[in-house]
């Protein structure tokens, strides 16, 4: 009977102890969390480097005169993870939108490499998580399309990945599936193609609009609607002298 006894009160002491702590885990749940992951996100100082634009490239074949193009470093945490060129738009007060700056093999087979830069797709960035997101935006073409953002959209002049071709008015929004707008506006590959292929995108706030226009060509202007756009043409305040 006495080591029955002694057991009972042995089980009841563990018993006690489990509910003790117990409460100390639910009383104190924050001194059992781990803290949160401060990520550090910047970009470097500005360097040129050489860049021959295709566009440059003349028909004898002789190597263009390179232009300088203008890189930064993208780190996070102090490690490099990205070039980029251009400046960043910011999106929110935690996100960021940038371009990609690419160091491309220009060799022929055969030949020894050759490294060319470039400017190439667009990076979404979110400073809080350290993300790093590339951005496939709607029929953009990294020797022709020129993004211009205004909030969470991007306008700029696309060409269309078919036989035909042909130049487009795109305005994209992050995280849609579909341009919101998408309309042809001109013809692609032209047979003399001029630099830029097409004007700055003009935004306006209120209400939202949108001006895209290919160089010679004629301007459009897009009353862009949540998801979905609506085209004016010729409209009647841009009429006004």
């Amino acid at each position: 009977m006495q080591i029955f006894r002694s057991a009972v009160v042995h089980l009841r002491g563990w018993t006690l102890g489990l509910l003790f702590l117990g409460f100390l885990s639910l009383s104190h749940p924050i001194a059992h969390a781990a803290p949160a992951k401060v990520h550090v996100v910047a970009l470097g100082a500005v360097r040129k480097v050489p860049y021959t634009p295709p566009e440059s490239a003349p028909v004898t074949g002789k190597p263009a005169d390179p232009v300088m193009l203008k890189i930064r470093s993208l780190t996070l945490d102090g490690h490099q993870k990205e070039w980029t060129t251009g400046d960043a738009h910011d999106v929110t007060d935690r996100s960021f939108t940038i371009r990609r700056a690419l160091r491309l093999n220009d060799a022929l087979p055969g030949e020894q490499p050759r490294w060319s830069w470039q400017p190439g797709p667009w990076l979404l960035v979110d400073r809080t998580t350290g993300h790093i997101a590339a951005l496939h935006l709607p029929d953009f073409d990294t020797e022709v399309s020129d993004a211009i953002w205004f909030r969470d959209y991007a306008a700029y002049c696309g060409t269309a990945e078919t036989i035909k071709g042909g130049l487009f008015a795109i305005v994209a929004q992050l995280g849609a599936r579909r341009a919101v707008v998408q309309q042809q506006i001109g013809k692609w590959p032209q047979a003399a193609p001029s630099a830029p292929v097409c004007k700055q995108a003009v935004w306006q706030r209120e209400p939202m609009r949108v001006t895209l226009q290919p160089t010679g060509g004629e301007a459009t202007t897009y009353d862009v609607v949540g998801a979905a756009s609506l085209v004016e043409e010729n409209d009647p305040a841009d009429d006004t002298p």
